[in-house]
């Protein structure tokens, strides 16, 4: 038995806003300004995303201002931008996705990797399922001292090692596992200390572990 691992999934919001390629630029800035969000994904007519629209796109195109990130490429396409009345004329693309069984980490990488704050979800068929967004992925990392010791004590002692209440104290202190106690076998020494380490939210384990038959 391993330890569950949060996934994309978990945390990616289901409830998505979207726009369509034909969606004008002033329903678009609307839209997000009216749902307090920074950008949103731009699907086709069978629900797969083909592009995403942000807010600072639509900013830029009503000042005239350039793209800092240089994404307009060249004055064709800039000029193209520059003319946009609909969503799918301003829209970025291609656009980069993620998928519902990825690891954080590797959602959060990706993220890095691509320079965006946010990346649409899709299924098998390539069809949008949820949005993640970089602030989804730090909350699994900003997790109460509780929410962490509970987690050790009922999945890592108890669900996943088996060993009786009270064999081993657990402290968290902003992060930091604090492990006491008396182990029936040497081994499960490093296998507590990894399983914590694992745990999202964890910063460092501290252990204080003794076995039966150790040297």
């Amino acid at each position: 038995m391993v330890l569950y691992r949060r996934t994309v999934g978990d945390v990616m919001t289901e409830e998505v806003l979207t726009f369509r390629p034909t969606t004008p630029l002033q329903e678009v800035a609307a839209l997000l300004d009216a749902n307090d969000i920074v950008a949103a994904p731009v699907i086709d007519d069978d629900g797969v995303p083909v592009g995403v629209v942000s807010a600072s796109d639509v900013l830029r195109h009503e000042t005239g201002m350039p793209d800092p990130q240089g994404r307009d490429g060249n004055d064709v396409h800039a000029w193209s931008k520059a003319q946009a009345r609909t969503a799918g004329a301003l829209m970025s693309s291609p656009v980069f996705t993620a998928r519902a069984d990825w690891t954080i980490p590797r959602a959060a990488r990706e993220l890095r990797r691509r320079h965006v704050k946010q990346l649409p979800v899709v299924g098998d068929d390539g069809l949008l399922t949820g949005i993640v967004t970089r602030s989804d992925l730090l909350d699994t990392f900003v997790r109460s001292d509780a929410e962490i010791r509970g987690e050790v004590e009922q999945d890592v002692l108890g669900r996943i090692l088996g060993l009786d209440g009270g064999t081993v104290a657990v402290e968290v202190r902003d992060g930091v596992v604090v492990l006491r106690g008396h182990l029936p076998e040497p081994r499960l020494v490093a296998v507590v200390v990894g399983l914590c380490q694992g745990v999202d939210g964890v910063v460092d384990v501290d252990a204080h572990l003794s076995a039966a038959g150790a040297d």
